[in-house]
């Protein structure tokens, strides 16, 4: 897959830029969800009738965040992750737009004139809830209006997984609240961090259960904190384990940052310095803190156990 940086205004003789006709599916696609993978797979079906390449456009750094809103600063998929899962679902290009004032201040008539027509699009796909242009003032209506015959627009109707709209707010909201299988369901796959594994503080190998301490790579929506049945994937293997995220009141006080500890089952190697993807498979209990060292080996050994029923 083919990605291509644009930051407005557009230089249009990039050579970058000459794709042609194209089939292009927009929006933010934080998550890359059920709800997403619809509308990326209309354009991937409505490509392939037409004979065309599918695109993406996407924007970074999430627009919400850009608008002040904090939350979004941290992603569900950040862009490499997204990259990736693009290209397994059949993208020929990606499109990543610079979201900044610039961008930001373009009226509805503007982008589509300065930006989607610049682009030759033959078909446009977005979803049901897509906004554009300074304030959002665009939306798919706007966009056919503006489109003057010469793209198609097709809107995607939201989506819904027994009874509930999929969205990436939805994902987001039951991640703090430890719902990991609704954020399974709605992903379509479980929900993964990566990153290095450093140094700690090695506690884990005095009680017997050593951990890798992971550092990660990306600024990713974190989890609530507890501990958790995984999978991990590092040099080329997958191992079966479990995963604190928190805090560790048991061994600190005052820290605010969350620590990502891994335990992987039946393995004992040197990793430091390793990168490793973690998918979270289940939520097995909150954080706590223990009276005692012993208090706290008794329940990691119930944690392990309970996670090899779980996965």
């Amino acid at each position: 897959m083919q990605v291509i940086p644009i930051t407005y205004p557009i230089d249009f003789d990039a050579s970058s830029l000459f794709v042609g006709e194209q089939v292009v599916a927009i929006g933010d696609f934080d998550g890359v969800h059920m709800g997403h993978q619809e509308v990326i797979g209309r354009a991937l079906r409505t490509a392939k009738k037409l004979g065309l390449p599918t695109a993406i456009m996407t924007f970074h750094p999430h627009p919400r965040a850009v608008m002040g809103q904090d939350k979004y600063v941290d992603l569900l998929t950040p862009m490499r992750k997204k990259m990736e899962m693009f290209a397994s679902l059949g993208v020929s290009h990606t499109y990543i737009v610079t979201f900044d004032a610039s961008l930001m201040r373009l009226s509805p008539e503007e982008f589509v004139d300065q930006v989607l027509h610049r682009l030759g699009v033959d078909s446009v796909i977005c979803g049901f809830d897509f906004t554009f242009g300074y304030q959002g003032k665009g939306n798919p209506d706007t966009l056919c209006e503006l489109s003057h015959g010469k793209f198609s627009v097709e809107v995607v109707r939201p989506f819904h997984m027994d009874g509930e709209k999929v969205s990436s707010t939805l994902i987001r909201e039951s991640l703090q609240q430890g719902d990991i299988d609704t954020v399974t369901r709605l992903l379509g796959r479980p929900y993964s961090i990566s990153g290095i594994v450093v140094d700690g503080a090695k506690r884990g190998r005095t009680i017997g259960f050593p951990t890798a301490n992971l550092q990660l790579d990306e600024s990713y929506v974190v989890p609530t904190n507890g501990v958790y049945a995984i999978k991990a994937s590092l040099k080329g293997e997958t191992y079966k384990g479990v995963m604190n995220i928190g805090i560790k009141p048991t061994f600190t006080t005052g820290e605010l940052k969350p620590s990502f500890e891994a335990h992987l089952f039946d393995f004992s190697d040197q990793i430091y310095g390793e990168h490793m993807s973690v998918e979270l498979i289940a939520f097995l209990r909150p954080e706590r803190k223990f009276s005692s060292i012993d208090e706290l080996v008794a329940q990691i050994k119930q944690d392990a156990e309970l996670a090899k029923q779980k996965l």
